[in-house]
């Protein structure tokens, strides 16, 4: 019985998702991808062009999951507040539940690979900031006193608060999990 179509593209892109949560595993070849779907290398060009290709798959599939529930929250959410905390769970859970996606949110699966997709990646991360920081100056419209005069900024530090837990989590071999010690650290970041 045949596969529909996309099948088994989305198979392979599972696999090599799930390849990403051995970090210190080797380095992940299409020969070893092939290998581990038990198909030719041919096989998996007859999906993708090249493992770039394949990256750009995972890449489209954080941002279709992101972005999809930020735009939802921001929509159905008023509170400047609350879409504030919806993100930064949205960021931090999304890691802990997809360890391989992690490494490519943060540069690490893509070291000697095309460097379009940092790019992409990067622009992924700007995209999260411009988010956090409407978020902020709805929350500072509120009358939220703990949003800094400079929400652009405190965007950024959250952000980088944000990246630093994934670094954390993938760097660890994924055991310090990114929604760890979340409650207490919000209010140190948000002061309320």
């Amino acid at each position: 019985m045949a596969a529909k179509p996309g099948e088994r593209k989305l198979q392979i892109l599972q696999v090599l998702a799930e390849m990403l949560q051995h970090p210190q595993a080797e380095k992940i070849t299409t020969a070893a991808l092939a290998a581990r779907l038990a198909v030719s290398e041919a096989a998996l060009y007859r999906h993708f062009a090249s493992k770039a290709q394949m990256f750009e798959g995972l890449i489209e599939f954080i941002e279709q999951s992101l972005f999809g529930i930020i735009n939802k929250v921001s929509s159905d959410e008023q509170d400047g507040a609350r879409q504030l905390d919806a993100m930064l769970s949205l960021l931090l859970g999304f890691a802990q539940k997809n360890p391989g996606m992690t490494r490519v949110l943060i540069g690490d699966a893509l070291v000697n690979e095309n460097e379009r997709l940092q790019v992409r990646i990067n622009q992924i991360h700007d995209r999260l900031e411009a988010s956090l920081k409407q978020s902020l100056r709805i929350a500072a419209t509120q009358g939220e006193t703990w949003v800094s005069s400079d929400p652009a900024a405190q965007a950024n530090l959250i952000m980088s608060f944000i990246v630093g837990r994934w670094h954390q989590f993938a760097k660890s071999g994924f055991k310090r999990e990114p929604m760890a010690f979340l409650e207490a650290q919000k209010k140190m970041l948000f002061g309320v």
